[in-house]
């Protein structure tokens, strides 16, 4: 929780100001039972009653003055908290940009969100009565001890005895319920994930009638959240009931004390009820820190889980070469392969055996290559490796005979256009959707690209044509349309290495024939990689690698590859009679 302190060094005026103007009107609260005091000793014992319209004017001044205090010391409790609160969740959201795939998966989304949202709202709010009343109450607790002590150093012991057991109740609560709110938020995290799933699942819970078992599940996660609240609820409950019983007794004795004291001569009856005052003020304060310590008991727990994101360091560690100096325009390298990959491997976080397995290929400039093979054989996990989305176990990939680790990120995938498998769309028109491919892309940019993507005719018949607004997810188009404009957006930025990870699937056999014509027209002739489970959307490549269990089983022409390579026999003629192929 200290290292997230850091964003608060932006506010450290607000930090100072607030909690001073909150002991200021502790200081004016402090004089009104020694004012209410003068009031019954001198006013009232003599019937003064100009002297006590004065008195009460006082009191309506400082009331006042305390008022104006107040309202300061939360604006600048409010600034200071909703600025931390900012610049943590843009902290936080800039560094889970940084995290690769692996990161992404071994986290998850759910806890994720959690912490974006649920937990620095009360990271916020913990900060904003922490600079309210964390120097407030106490100094309120002890000011008044210190003010009996004026009036009567006997009667103000009681002060002494109570404090410290109010204290040992306090500080017990707060030490017992931080780790039971930090599994709370645990609990929290479990909820979110199933409401997560049931939402973005919820077309094939109906289609497998699986509506009662998810909302048996749901129930469970909620119910054990539920629980955990409850019990850590009894616990922090016992905070204020135990608070009223020991200031409650310590009133009973101030009173018996003070009745003794008065009787003897030794104390007045204002100074008695200035006392009684002191010990109210004190209750009330003590309530106010007993609720405080709760929040800042989920605050701890919440911003030690925030915490734990910021510790994790980013596998991916960005290179200084730039694109532009690893290509110079006036001398370029002979017979150095675009694209390499030497004997490369992978093996996901946590997983029991590679998935990629001494990968060895080479892709020169302007080639289209297709890699195919069974669910599962690690087609994804190749291409997701060029833009480092993930990183390589063992071997080197290199672009232009530099290692990819090299390049600055940014830069690097500044030139690369990745479709990947599931076609996300955002809310927003289509061109500021196509335009997330390249910024200040033209219209014209965004025509082009559409026309090649095969995306101009539906977009065309849209109300507004690029200026259609899209859904939520893309919900308002089909697959194919979705998938079409996802093509488009890569296309926008002109990349030099395309990646098309199995982005055709909702298209007819005839769009996608146009689009990979289209594609090989392009002026710019990309390093083209279509990954695929249609042979036929893989057949003109220059190369096919042919993947099996992680590794290459085949690359090569479609020709050779289908007269030598048993797996893509296998996957081609499952989808093409032996007879047509004999005539090829």
């Amino acid at each position: 929780m200290k290292s997230l302190l850091v964003y608060l060094k932006d506010y450290k005026k607000e930090s100072v100001l607030a909690p001073l103007f909150k002991m200021l009107e502790a200081s004016f609260e402090l004089l009104v039972p020694l004012v209410m005091a003068a009031v019954i000793d001198v006013g009232i014992a003599k019937r003064d009653q100009s002297y006590i319209i004065r008195m009460c004017l006082i009191l309506i001044a400082l009331g006042i003055i305390g008022l104006v205090c107040s309202i300061t010391a939360q604006y600048f409790a409010a600034k200071a908290a909703a600025g931390f609160g900012t610049k943590l969740r843009h902290a936080l959201f800039a560094h889970i940009q940084s995290f690769t795939f692996t990161e992404m998966d071994t986290i998850g989304t759910s806890t994720l969100i959690t912490r974006m949202t649920s937990d620095i709202n009360q990271v916020q709010s913990g900060v904003n009565l922490v600079l309210r009343l964390f120097l407030r109450s106490p100094f309120i607790v002890f000011g008044a001890m210190i003010m009996a002590f004026t009036v009567d150093a006997e009667a103000a012991l009681v002060f002494v005895v109570a404090i410290p057991l109010l204290s040992v109740i306090v500080f017990g609560v707060m030490l017992i319920t931080m780790p039971l709110y930090r599994k709370v938020q645990s609990y929290l995290d479990q909820v979110l994930l199933a409401t997560r799933e049931n939402l973005t699942g919820a077309r094939v819970i109906r289609a497998f009638n699986k509506e009662d078992s998810e909302r048996k599940r749901f129930e469970e996660s909620n119910q054990l959240l539920t629980d955990a609240q409850k019990f850590v609820g009894r616990i922090s409950g016992l905070m204020n009931p135990m608070t009223y019983i020991i200031v409650n007794g310590a009133i009973i004795v101030l009173i018996y004390v003070g009745a003794l004291r008065v009787d003897a001569g030794i104390l007045t009856q204002g100074q008695v009820v200035a006392l009684v005052n002191y010990m109210s003020q004190i209750l009330v304060e003590l309530v106010k820190l007993a609720n405080l310590i709760i929040t800042v008991t989920k605050a701890f727990a919440c911003g030690n889980r925030i915490e734990s994101v910021m510790k994790v360091k980013p596998d991916l560690k960005s290179g200084e070469l730039l694109w532009k100096d690893a290509f110079p325009e006036e001398k370029p390298q002979e017979h150095v392969p675009f694209i390499e990959f030497d004997h490369v491997s992978l093996t996901y976080s946590g997983a029991g055996g590679e998935s990629l397995s001494d990968i060895t290929f080479r892709a020169e400039r302007g080639q289209t290559i297709g890699i195919i093979g069974g669910t599962g054989s690690g087609k994804s996990s190749l291409v997701n490796l060029i833009p480092r989305f993930y990183e390589a176990t063992e071997g080197e990939i290199r672009i232009n005979g530099e290692n990819i680790r090299k390049y600055n990120v940014e830069d690097l995938r500044s030139h690369i256009g990745v479709v990947l498998q599931k076609a996300v769309l955002f809310k927003g028109t289509i061109a500021q959707n196509l335009r997330w491919g390249k910024e200040d892309a033209s219209d014209a940019d965004l025509e082009r690209a559409l026309e090649i993507s095969q995306a101009k005719e539906f977009v065309a018949s849209k109300v507004g044509g690029t200026d259609f607004m899209i859904e939520q997810s893309g919900r308002n188009l089909s697959g194919g349309q979705k998938q079409r404009l996802t093509i488009a957006r890569a296309l926008v930025r002109r990349p030099e290495i395309l990646i098309l990870d199995d982005s055709a699937s909702a298209l007819d056999f005839a769009t996608d024939a146009a689009l990979r014509g289209a594609i090989r027209k392009m002026e710019e002739r990309p390093t083209v990689f279509i990954v695929s489970q249609r042979a036929a959307s893989i057949l003109y490549a220059d190369q096919i690698i042919v993947l099996d269990d992680g590794r290459v089983a085949g690359i090569g022409s479609h020709r050779d590859l289908l007269a030598g390579c048993p797996e893509y026999q296998e996957i081609y003629y499952s989808q093409f009679p032996e007879e047509a192929a004999a005539n090829e």
